[in-house]
């Protein structure tokens, strides 16, 4: 046993001899590496000191930071805070590590910090440069009104370019979100264009939406308002008045839109007229006149003003001779709606003393129908009197003359002979006014040797009537009517 005990002490005296009985020491590390590998954000400094936990939760801290730069709170704030939390990441790791005065120098760990560090912070230095030119495009893109330039470029961002400067995507978004804004107002103006009101709104709204919500594109709304502007006069000169009636009666907003009102004394005047002569064309007199008249109270003094002025009163005229038409419709043996519901036609010659009056005649036509042509008017538009004929009636005695009773042949029948009276209505058709009333009376021969009648009691001739209607010549017809047609 002392044996046995005196080896062990031998052994442990030579163990203390050499040294051997000391504790490792605590190995060192290259603060400049750490610093380095930190400055990757995923902790690669924290995994050169051994500090596994701290990498681990460090880099979940960065990839939080990141995520809400890139998908939250894209700000320069945000990218304020993500830079701190970078020199925070530096400066711990590298006081971690000893710092300059304890800490060793380590090339191969450099060189590991280094081949993960730079090719982070040369992509995030290049993306940015990159979302520089990206932005710097866009802006002059704005500057210039030119969407599908400013869209061409950010399609170009991407998912780098949103890590490495994240507040260009907000202002990109806004770009797209301006410029989708523009194309859809666009569309609806250029639907507009044909005379939709409910299209000419919606565009300006979609404009002025721009104009309020995205300050910064007042340059595109100005393209987009020029090109709609561009568009008038429209082929259709119908469709541009409907158009400057929208932009005349729309509220001012105080903004670049209200210039748009420019353009309607400059086109509104020519689309106008040549609506209504579209419309007269086209038989529409009603709204032929209303466009005629829009173009004199609107804008007096236009050089198309006297143009204006004779459509007025053609329309008018169509108008009343439309309605003249109406009235008269139906065949001439008849009375028409015209003789209760009399209308002018201005243009019409006056009814005249002293010369032939041409007339129209309506309803019974078994004497009219005697009158010479000279005194007939062919049409309406050569008329001057509308004449409304009646059924004849029994007018003044002429002679009364016996006749033989067929029944009591010692007691003759005395027939009165009587002028054929026709209760006639005369009016003027320039002014629809009533210039006669009264019963002409034809005048013709009388108590011929032989008269016949119609027997109207069968077999049986009680003999003649009581009166009978005097034979009337032509030449008595036109002396019983001279009077009235050339207002004698």
């Amino acid at each position: 046993m002392r044996w046995g005990g005196a080896v062990g002490r031998d052994r442990m005296d030579l163990v203390k001899g050499a040294g051997l009985d000391r504790e490792p020491a605590e190995r060192s590390h290259d603060p400049l590496a750490a610093a380095l590998g930190n400055a990757s954000l995923i902790g690669v400094g924290y995994l050169m000191l051994g500090r596994i936990r701290l990498a681990v939760a460090t880099t979940l801290v960065s990839v939080v930071l990141v995520a809400s730069l890139v998908w939250g709170a894209r700000s320069g704030w945000a990218e304020v805070v993500v830079f701190l939390w970078w020199v925070a990441l530096v400066v711990h790791a590298w006081f971690l590590a000893g710092g300059r005065r304890q800490g060793a120098v380590s090339g191969d760990e450099r060189l590991v910090a280094l081949a993960v560090t730079v090719p982070v912070l040369l992509a995030v230095g290049f993306l940015r440069f990159d979302a520089a030119r990206i932005e710097r495009t866009v802006t002059e893109a704005r500057q210039g009104g030119d969407c599908v330039r400013a869209l061409t470029a950010l399609d170009r961002v991407s998912f780098g370019h949103r890590v490495a400067d994240a507040p260009l995507t907000v202002r990109g978004e806004r770009s797209v979100d301006a410029c989708q804004r523009l194309r859809t107002a666009e569309q609806s103006l250029v639907s507009g264009l044909t005379g939709d009101t409910d299209g000419l709104k919606a565009g300006f709204d979609g404009l002025a939406s721009v104009l309020a919500d995205l300050p910064g594109h007042e340059k595109m709304v100005d393209t987009a308002l020029d090109r709609f502007l561009g568009g008038l006069p429209a082929r259709d000169p119908c469709r541009t008045v409907a158009v400057t009636d929208w932009l005349r009666q729309r509220q001012p907003t105080n903004n670049a839109l209200d210039r748009a009102t420019e353009v309607v004394a400059r086109t509104a005047p020519a689309a106008l007229v040549g609506c209504a002569d579209g419309l007269m064309a086209g038989s529409e007199w009603e709204a032929a006149r209303t466009r005629y008249q829009q173009l004199l109270d609107q804008y007096p003094g236009q050089e198309l003003s006297a143009r204006a002025v004779e459509g007025v009163k053609q329309a008018g005229l169509a108008i009343e001779m439309a309605n003249v038409r109406s009235l008269l419709d139906g065949p001439t043996s008849t009375r028409p709606e015209y003789c209760t519901k009399p209308a002018p036609y201005s243009a019409a010659a006056p009814y005249t003393r002293g010369r032939t009056n041409r007339a129209l005649f309506y309803g019974d036509e078994e004497y009219t129908k005697k009158l010479p042509a000279a005194w007939r008017a062919s049409d309406v538009t050569a008329a001057v009197l509308i004449v409304c004929v009646a059924q004849k009636e029994y007018g003044t005695t002429v002679r009364t003359c016996p006749y033989e009773n067929k029944l009591f042949r010692q007691f003759p029948t005395n027939v009165a002979f009587r002028k054929i009276a026709i209760p006639v209505q005369g009016y003027e058709l320039r002014t629809g006014k009533l210039v006669f009333n009264t019963k002409v009376q034809i005048s013709g021969a009388s108590c011929p040797r032989v008269l016949t009648y119609t027997r109207y009691t069968g077999l049986v001739d009680i003999g003649p009537p009581s009166e009978v209607y005097v034979t009337a010549s032509d030449a008595n017809v036109r002396a019983a009517f001279r009077s009235l047609i050339t207002r004698g």
